[in-house]
C-alpha cells in the first residue's frame, strides 16, 4: 500500500467514525431537557434556531477533535515513510510541577516535531505551558519544532502565535504555520500531504 491510499485508508475510518459520533449525539440531544431555550428565546432566538444551534455546537467539538487527530496521524505516517526511526514519545518536565511528562507528535532523529492543524487558543496560560514545553524538550537536547498548518483567524490567538514563534526563535527551534508548514513536510518527507489530502477531498465531494 502506498503512501496515498495508506491516508485515505485514514481519512476513511475518522470520516466513519466522526459520522457515527455525530449521529448518536444526535440521536441522544433528542431526549436532552430543553428547558434552557426560554433563555433562548427571551434574547430573539427561536426554539428551532436554538436548537441548531445546540447540534452544530456538539458537533463542532467533534469534528474539531477529529480534524486534528486525523492530520496528526496523517502526518506523522509521512515522516515514518521518510524515516522509519520516526517514533512518538515522552521527555520529563524537570522545569515545573505540571504536567509531569510533556508529549512529542514526531521525533526525528533530534527533531522533536509538535503537530498542530490549527491553534485557536487565546489563553495566556497557553503561552507559560508552551514555553515550559520547549524549554523542557531542549533540555533533552532536542530540537523543539513546531508545524501548524492552519493560522487562527482573531486578532488575540494571532498574537499568541506570533509570541510563540518569538519563543521558538529565541530557543533555537523552528516554527511553520500555513503554507510554511505544508511546505516543511513535503521538504522534509518529498510527500506532498497537501495534494493528497486535496484529491481526497475532491473525491468526496463528487460522491
Amino acid at each position: 500500500m502506498n503512501i496515498q491510499e495508506s491516508i485515505r485508508k485514514i481519512a476513511d475510518r475518522y470520516a466513519s467514525e466522526l459520522a457515527t459520533k455525530m449521529s448518536s449525539r444526535e440521536e441522544q440531544m433528542e431526549s436532552d431537557d430543553k428547558s434552557h431555550y426560554l433563555i433562548y428565546q427571551v434574547l430573539g432566538v427561536s426554539n428551532k434556531e436554538g436548537k441548531l444551534i445546540d447540534v452544530y455546537q456538539n458537533k463542532g467539538r467533534f469534528l474539531y477533535k477529529y480534524a486534528g487527530a486525523f492530520l496528526e496521524e496523517a502526518t506523522f505516517l509521512c515522516f515514518k515513510e521518510a524515516y522509519p526511526e520516526a517514533k512518538k514519545t515522552r521527555v520529563e518536565n524537570k522545569i515545573g510541577h505540571r504536567p509531569k511528562q510533556f508529549e512529542i507528535d514526531c521525533l526525528v532523529k533530534r527533531d522533536a516535531i509538535e503537530i498542530k492543524w490549527r491553534d485557536a487558543t487565546t489563553d495566556g496560560d497557553h503561552i507559560t505551558k508552551e514555553h515550559t514545553r520547549i524549554r523542557a524538550i531542549k533540555q533533552q537536547r532536542y530540537k523543539p519544532i513546531r508545524i501548524m498548518f492552519y493560522y487562527p483567524n482573531r486578532d488575540q490567538a494571532i498574537r499568541i502565535q506570533e509570541t510563540l514563534k518569538t519563543i521558538y526563535a529565541g530557543i533555537g527551534g523552528e516554527y511553520y504555520a500555513g503554507d510554511d508548514a505544508w511546505n516543511y513536510v513535503y521538504k522534509r518527507t518529498g510527500i506532498d500531504l497537501k495534494k493528497i489530502l486535496t484529491n481526497i477531498a475532491h473525491a468526496r465531494r463528487k460522491q
